[in-house]
């Protein structure tokens, strides 16, 4: 996964750098800017999968790069770093994969970079040949790799903020497809039981309607 390093700092991009390569694979850094300009810049002439970004930068912050970014077809995913706990919910709002504060511990990185969702480039070029070619499956990013999921294995489908929750086989993965993409796509197999869950016809035994609703 080819990573930018954002930050007007140069001994915390430094920082970044050491932690990922320590790290190691799939992880690798690309490239560093000194701030949001020139991380478009450089998200336009190289092939970038994330990015590390500050938030308080001279010129184009990081807010202001990551909404800039998301215009892109094929947009890196952004984990943003701050010293400063009041940027967390903006930067949620960017669609951020995660948000750390400084100082940033290497098991810290390592958990936000293993939760990166948006997929690189060459797993949206899979997804989309095994889409085009298959109607009878979902596909999850899990572990830096595409996931895929028979239809007849999901026992329900749950919307949770931006993600669908997908229960499978007694296990549990994360989807980008809205749900309702998925109810018309897969169109009778399943059967909303509540405005944020649907359910696999062939799994429902019986309705009850709790006093919560």
């Amino acid at each position: 996964m080819n990573v930018l390093i954002v930050d007007d700092e140069v001994p915390a991009r430094q920082r970044l750098r050491g932690l990922i390569q320590e790290i190691g694979e799939p992880y690798q850094v690309v490239g560093e800017a000194a701030n949001g300009v020139e991380a478009v810049r450089k998200c336009t002439g190289e092939e970038i999968d994330l990015i590390l970004m500050y938030i308080r930068m001279p010129g184009m912050d990081g807010l202001q790069a990551a909404s800039n970014l998301s215009r892109k077809a094929t947009p890196p995913a952004v984990i943003f770093v701050t010293a400063y706990e009041d940027h967390a919910l903006a930067a949620f709002q960017e669609n951020a994969v995660d948000y750390l504060l400084k100082p940033i511990r290497r098991n810290r990185l390592e958990r936000a970079l293993s939760r990166a969702s948006a997929f690189t480039r060459p797993q949206l070029q899979a997804l989309q040949k095994m889409q085009e070619g298959e109607s009878g499956h979902v596909y999850s990013n899990y572990r830096g790799g595409v996931q895929r999921i028979p239809v007849e294995d999901i026992i329900y489908l749950r919307a949770d903020q931006k993600y669908v929750t997908v229960l499978h086989s007694g296990r549990e993965s994360l989807l980008e497809e809205s749900l309702k993409s998925l109810e018309q796509r897969f169109s009778g197999r399943f059967l909303r039981i509540h405005r944020n869950a649907l359910v696999a016809r062939q799994r429902v035994i019986g309705l009850e309607k709790a006093s919560d609703g």
